[in-house]
C-alpha cells in the first residue's frame, strides 16, 4: 500500500468520478448507456490528465477491438436464437419437456426448458418466449405462478450472466483475454448448482412470500409453423456450439501441440466458427426442418439483427471505456492496491461488479467496467484463473436487480406483481444467483 502515490490516488478518483457520472446519466437523467459511457470515458481521460488526442485514440481503439472480438459473436447468437423462435423449435423443446412432467416435477421441467432456451437466446427474448408457457402451465396446474416463474427466470438469468455466447460473459472473456472454451465449460459447471438453488429450491420458499391468487392471462404468442423441427434436431442444433467450444478446451488440456486432432478441434471450436456452424446447421435443421422457404429463413436472419443494435453500441462504448481505463493507468494502480491489501482478484472483481450493478442497474455496464478496472490483474494469471475471474465478474453483475434495472420492471409487469413482491422474488433470486455463484467460483480458484 505504501507504494501507491498521490498520482495513483488521482487516477482512482478519476475512475470513481467517471463511474459516478455514468451512473448519474443513466439513472437520473435517463440517458442511453451508449452516450453515458462515451461521456464517462471523456471525463475519465481528462481528469486523469490524458492528452485529448490519446483519449480519442484509446476510446476508438477500445470500441473497435471490442466490437471485432464480441460483436460478430453476439450477432451470430441472435441469428441462432431467432431461428429457434421462428421455426417453432423453441416451442417443440418446451412442449416435449413440459408434456412429460407431472405437477410435482413442473418446477424442475421449467428449469430445464429455461436452460436449454437460454443457451442461444438473450435474456429478454427468452423471457418473452417463456412467459406464456409459465402462465399457462400455472393456470392448468393451479399452482402459484412463482413456483414456475422463479425456475424459468433463474435458468435464463444464470445463463445470461455466466455462460457465453451471452454479451456479458463474452465481454469479460475478451477484456481479460481468457479462454472462451474454458470459460464456457467452467461456466456450465458453476451454472448447474446455481440454477438448482436459485430456481426450484428457492421457488418453494418464494411462494410463501408472495401470494398470487390467479396467474394473469398469457400474452398472445407469435404464430409458428404448423410443422416443427424435431426435438432431437432442435436440441442438437442448440448444443452444437457448446460441444464444439468445449471440445477445443478439452483438446488443449489432453492433446499435445501439433497433434492434428487438436488442430482440427481448435479450428471448429473457435467461437466464431462454432457459432457460424450452428447458424448454418440451424438453417437446415430448424428452418428447412420447419418447412420454411429460403426467403423466410433469410427474413428470419435479417430480422434478428436490428434488435441487437443497442446492445452492440453499449458493448462497443463499454469497450472504449475499458480501454480508456487501461491506458490511463487505472488498472495498474488497482493491481498495486489489490496486491498491497492481499485481496483475491476473484473477490475484487466480484465486489466491483456488484457495486456498479447496484448503481447502474445494468449487468453489461457492470461487467465491462469491472473487467476494465481489474484487467491488468488477469495478465499474469493461469488460464483457469482468468476464466474464473471472468465468471466472478459475471456473477457480480447480476446482484440484486432493483428499480433501476429494466429487467425488474419487465418481470413485474409480465407476472402482475407489486414492487414489493418483485423485490421479494426476482431481486432476491438475482442476489441468490450472485452469492451462490461466487461461493462456488472462489473455492474453485483455490484448488484449480
Amino acid at each position: 500500500m505504501g507504494s501507491v502515490s498521490g498520482a495513483d490516488w488521482r487516477l482512482i478518483g478519476s475512475a470513481l468520478a467517471a463511474i459516478a457520472l455514468i451512473v448519474l446519466l443513466i439513472t437520473k437523467l435517463k440517458l442511453h448507456p451508449f452516450l453515458g459511457l462515451i461521456l464517462g470515458s471523456g471525463l475519465l481521460g481528462l481528469a486523469a490528465g490524458m492528452p485529448t488526442g490519446q483519449l480519442i485514440e484509446s476510446f476508438s481503439d477500445g470500441v473497435g477491438s471490442t466490437v471485432a472480438g464480441v460483436g460478430v459473436l453476439i450477432a451470430l447468437g441472435a441469428m441462432l436464437g431467432k431461428l429457434l423462435a421462428d421455426s417453432g423449435g423453441a416451442d417443440q423443446v418446451v412442449d416435449t419437456i413440459m408434456g412429460r412432467s407431472g405437477v410435482r416435477r413442473l418446477p424442475w421441467a421449467m428449469t430445464l426448458v429455461a436452460v436449454l432456451i437460454g443457451l442461444p437466446m438473450f435474456f429478454e427474448i427468452g423471457l418473452v418466449m417463456l412467459i406464456p408457457v409459465v402462465l399457462l402451465a400455472a393456470r392448468r396446474a393451479r399452482v402459484n405462478v412463482m413456483l414456475l416463474g422463479i425456475p424459468a427466470l433463474a435458468g435464463l438469468s444464470v445463463l445470461h450472466g455466466l455462460v457465453p455466447p451471452h454479451p456479458g460473459p463474452l465481454v469479460a472473456v475478451d477484456a481479460l483475454q481468457a479462454d472462451l472454451g474454458l470459460t464456457l465449460g467452467l461456466g456450465l459447471l458453476v451454472a448447474i448448482p446455481t440454477v438448482v438453488v436459485a430456481g426450484p429450491l428457492f421457488a418453494k420458499v418464494a411462494v410463501g412470500w408472495v401470494a398470487v391468487a390467479r396467474p394473469p392471462e398469457p400474452p398472445a404468442r407469435e404464430q409458428t409453423p404448423d410443422h416443427r423441427p424435431s426435438f432431437t434436431a432442435t436440441l442438437a442444433t442448440v448444443l452444437l456450439p457448446v460441444v464444439l467450444m468445449m471440445g477445443k478446451a478439452l483438446a488443449g488440456i489432453v492433446l499435445a501441440e501439433g497433434n492434428p486432432v487438436r488442430g482440427a478441434l481448435d479450428f471448429v471450436g473457435d467461437p466464431l466458427i462454432a457459432l457460424l456452424a450452428a447458424v448454418l446447421v440451424g438453417m437446415v435443421t430448424l428452418g428447412r426442418g420447419a418447412g420454411l422457404t429460403r426467403d423466410r429463413v433469410g427474413e428470419t436472419l435479417s430480422s434478428s439483427l436490428p434488435p441487437i443494435a443497442g446492445i452492440l453500441l453499449i458493448v462497443g462504448a463499454g469497450g472504449g471505456f475499458k480501454q480508456t481505463l487501461v491506458d490511463a493507468g487505472v488498472g495498474e494502480t488497482v493491481t498495486r492496491l489489490a496486491d498491497g491489501a492481499a485481496l483475491s482478484p476473484i473477490i475484487l472483481g466480484w465486489l466491483i461488479a456488484v457495486a456498479i450493478r447496484l448503481a447502474t442497474g445494468s449487468a453489461t455496464v457492470a461487467t465491462i467496467s469491472a473487467a476494465g478496472i481489474i484487467g491488468d490483474l488477469a495478465l499474469g494469471l493461469p488460464p483457469v484463473q482468468a476464466a474464473l475471474l471472468a465468471l466472478a465478474i459475471g456473477a457480480g453483475s447480476v446482484f440484486f436487480s432493483h428499480v433501476n434495472d429494466a429487467g425488474f420492471w419487465l418481470v413485474k409487469e409480465y407476472f402482475g406483481l407489486t414492487v414489493g413482491q418483485t423485490i421479494r422474488t426476482w431481486s432476491v433470486m438475482e442476489t441468490l444467483i450472485s452469492v451462490v455463484a461466487i461461493a462456488i467460483i472462489y473455492p474453485l480458484s483455490l484448488v484449480l
